[in-house]
């Protein structure tokens, strides 16, 4: 072999190494954007099974309140149906519930006993420690995307990224109601 192929194979093997480097961390950060929203998942699925035990508990202390159990109920059931959809459609799900338990716990203020009532008290406060829980995994999720959205545009990997099949990810957007999202539920007693 000659000195010029021996140099033509080198660089090719070193354009190859580099290639399956640059794959390898695509997928690492497409890993990371599933993980991140599989823990957006688990965090949401926590709110949608703790609602039914919190509509019950008003249930007994707010029975002629019907429109508003209802629409929670509703909403839950919206949020459920909407997991494993793309993050826009599950955010507005869950933007659509969060808004029907902001309106079932100004409805507690209404009602002195259920404020009081040491059940709903629990239930409130481990909603508030879940939102949190959300609002947390929901940021790690955005800047899973964000970074993984960044490198699979950034040159040299934006070349071939698309024809491996990387495509840009969704963020878990807040829409309209984002600044009444970024808020905890107020517990107050």
């Amino acid at each position: 072999m000659s000195f010029t192929a021996i140099i033509i194979l080198v660089v090719i093997v070193l354009l190859v190494l580099w290639a399956i480097g640059v794959y390898n961390g695509l997928v690492t950060m497409r890993q990371r954007v599933n993980e991140a929203f599989a823990d957006v998942d688990v965090q949401l699925r926590q709110r949608h099974d703790l609602v039914p035990n919190l509509v019950e508990t008003v249930k007994g202390y707010a029975a002629h309140e019907r429109g508003t159990l209802d629409e929670v109920v509703k909403a839950r059931n919206a949020a459920v149906a909407a997991q494993g959809a793309a993050p826009a459609q599950q955010a507005a799900a869950e933007n659509m519930l969060s808004g029907a338990l902001r309106q079932l716990f100004a409805l507690s203020e209404a009602y002195p006993d259920l404020k009081a009532n040491t059940e709903f008290q629990q239930l409130q406060n481990e909603l508030t420690d879940l939102e949190n829980k959300i609002a947390a995994s929901r940021r790690f999720f955005n800047n899973a995307v964000q970074e993984y959205n960044t490198g699979i545009q950034r040159f040299p990997a934006a070349l071939f990224a698309a024809s491996f099949g990387f495509t840009a990810k969704d963020f878990f957007d807040l829409g309209t109601d984002r600044q009444a999202e970024l808020q905890a539920p107020q517990v107050k007693f």
